[in-house]
């Protein structure tokens, strides 16, 4: 029970215990609160640990040495919840305590109005019995105490609540410095990767911009040793490791190498390491090296994380409102203000818009059409173009609309205005994002077309049928949650179809394959082609779905690996080291991968400790 006020009948709380001349008990200097008026017994013995380990015992508190019996040593009682709350808030010492409790004394008398317990003091020996648990205050004594702490006297003088945990290893200096650095390369990272508490976890806050709500993950740094293709979290860390990776909640571990004067950050998702640590007999975890931080591999836990997290937070929502859609759905024109779900997070909005637009355009394409379609689309960033790579309903549409329009003899494609200002205030990460989602395409057969003029930039999203009609779908960047609508006007098919022939003469990218156009979209971007078509080959042969395995059902990852080993084929470049076929077999021979489901093979011998 927890108190804040005075009781319900408004009166100020008296004395449990009077002494014979009716003064209440340590209401005045004279009567200090130390009468010893009641006695705890002996709590149950427990050897787990408390929460009031992170805190130092100073000399004020009284040891509770252990007691001899006949059967031998007694071990002492767990300490008071008392004990515990004023190590925590840096009140354990006497002197400290006092100056508080004086002060929560008056706080009190003027909150309650009762001017005696503004008078109310403690004596030293009374406060190592209520640390003790001897004796229970009572009367303004406990009154006071009570408004100090907002907790009950009872309680206060009870075990304190007890759980037992491993802890973990320190990690290296080097390595704690290699992870705090991550800010300073990512804006949107904060990363606190050593625990606030024994036996929990660090704590990654991922920010977002534009789309994203921004999210947090638990984290485990652990020092690491280096293997030919991996690097193993060796068996002194496996105690923790096994406690770490049990609970349901989504965590991370990190491996560094700063102990044996190594570089990078190794990266895994808790339930992938679930199956090795079981099956493992040695008790080491190998990471592959195709899992450090960088670009690429923060790019896409920075975006898988955030809309993971945002659609599982609204899943039922989600599903409630998607069950209402089939009216949207048939009508050519419709759009819903974002007041209209106002439960739905950003990314649930964006997944919902996403959707609808989605399934407009299907319904509005005809197969006999005369000429094919020109898609505009309104992504300018990686934040805005992640939802191709990842919503299960894009790739659905993609293979429908090449299925819709495969008897077509004429190329059709995506327009994207992308200017040199976006370009240059996007962090590397994100044009990379927005690198693989062009590929996506390209990799689906459909041609893709950049220009940089600003004016484009808020150009509707449409697909053109020339001479015909224009299918409108918003869901970036409007006002409401989704505008769709279809158009036969001449003045604005005559403007859709100016922005698309501009876009398609001043493409920036243009080539005539689609190797060509991505690798003019990489110097676009500002991205190293020999260094993104290595590392998107050495993640592709491996598998992001083993790296990290979303829990949504609405995300998936396989349409992202074939897109990484569709760049990765497009070389050349020199490889990044370590990343040769001829290096691959050892402590993951490869991956079998199913959607979002992947599995590490172990190959050959493992580097590190046995």
């Amino acid at each position: 029970m927890t108190t804040t006020g005075p009781p319900a009948d408004g009166h100020t709380p008296q004395p449990a215990d009077d002494d014979p001349s009716g003064n209440p008990l340590g209401a005045a200097r004279g009567d200090r609160a130390d009468t010893r008026s009641d006695s705890r017994a002996d709590t149950a013995e427990t050897r787990t640990e408390t929460r009031a380990d992170t805190a130092e015992t100073p000399e004020d508190l009284p040891e509770d040495a252990p007691r001899e019996s006949e059967h031998g040593p007694v071990p002492p009682p767990p300490p008071t919840l008392l004990r515990v709350e004023l190590a925590k808030r840096g009140w354990a010492r006497f002197s400290t305590f006092e100056v508080h409790y004086t002060h929560a004394a008056r706080k009190a008398a003027a909150e309650y109005g009762d001017p005696r317990l503004a008078r109310l003091t403690i004596s030293s020996t009374t406060f190592k019995r209520w640390l003790a648990g001897e004796q229970i205050p009572r009367g303004n004594a406990g009154t006071v105490l009570e408004h100090m702490l907002g907790i009950d006297v009872d309680a206060l003088l009870g075990p304190a609540p007890t759980r037992t945990f491993t802890t973990p290893r320190l990690p290296d200096d080097a390595s704690l410095a290699t992870a705090r650095a991550l800010d300073v390369t990512w804006s949107t990272s904060f990363l606190s990767p050593t625990a606030p508490a024994p036996g929990g976890g660090g704590v990654w806050q991922l920010d977002g911009h534009r789309v994203f709500d921004g999210t947090s993950v638990a984290v485990q740094l652990y020092e690491a040793e280096a293997g030919s293709d991996s690097v193993v979290i060796g068996p002194d860390d496996h105690p923790h490791l096994r406690d770490f990776i049990r609970p349901a909640r989504r965590a991370l571990l990190l491996a560094a190498l700063g102990a044996r004067r190594g570089e990078g950050l190794f990266v895994l998702d808790a339930v992938r390491a679930r199956q090795p640590v079981a099956a493992d007999p040695v008790d080491v975890l190998p990471i592959p090296r195709a899992y450090r931080l960088d670009d690429l591999t923060y790019g896409v836990l920075w975006a898988v994380l955030n809309l993971d997290d945002g659609l599982l937070a609204d899943d039922a929502v989600l599903e409630a409102e998607r069950s209402g859609l089939d009216d949207f759905l048939t009508r050519e024109r419709s759009a819903v203000a974002r007041s209209a779900m106002p439960e739905l997070s950003d990314v649930g909005t964006a997944w919902l818009g996403s959707h609808v637009c989605d399934q407009h355009i299907l319904r509005e394409l005809r197969a006999d059409s005369g000429e094919p379609p020109v898609f505009w689309a309104r992504e300018q960033y990686g934040e805005e173009a992640a939802a191709w790579l990842f919503f299960r309903h894009k790739h659905a549409y993609l293979r429908s609309l090449r299925d819709a329009l495969a008897g077509s003899d004429r190329p059709y494609g995506h327009v994207f205005c992308l200017p040199h200002n976006a370009v240059k205030t996007s962090e590397r990460y994100e044009r990379t994002l927005l690198f693989l989602t062009l590929a996506l395409l390209e990799r689906h057969g459909l041609t893709t077309w950049v220009c940089t003029e600003p004016e484009y930039a808020q150009v509707d999203g449409f697909a053109l049928l020339p001479g015909e009609r224009a299918v409108i779908a918003n869901w970036l960047r409007t006002d409401g949650i989704w505008q769709v609508d279809t158009t036969s006007h001449w003045a604005r098919l005559r403007a859709y179809s100016d922005a698309v022939r501009h876009a398609q003469t001043h493409s920036v990218i243009d080539a005539p394959t689609g190797a060509g156009r991505l690798r003019r979209l990489a110097d676009h971007l500002d991205l190293d082609w020999a260094w993104l078509t290595a590392r998107c080959a050495e993640l592709g042969r491996y598998g992001s779905a083993g790296m990290l395995r979303p829990r949504s059902r609405l995300i998936g990852l396989a349409e992202l690996d074939d897109v990484l080993r569709y760049v990765g084929g497009l070389g050349p470049g020199e490889p990044v080291p370590g990343t040769a076929e001829a290096d691959l077999p050892g402590a993951f021979a490869g991956a079998v991968t199913g959607g979002n489901r992947t599995q590490f093979r172990p190959g050959g011998p493992r580097g590190g400790r046995r």
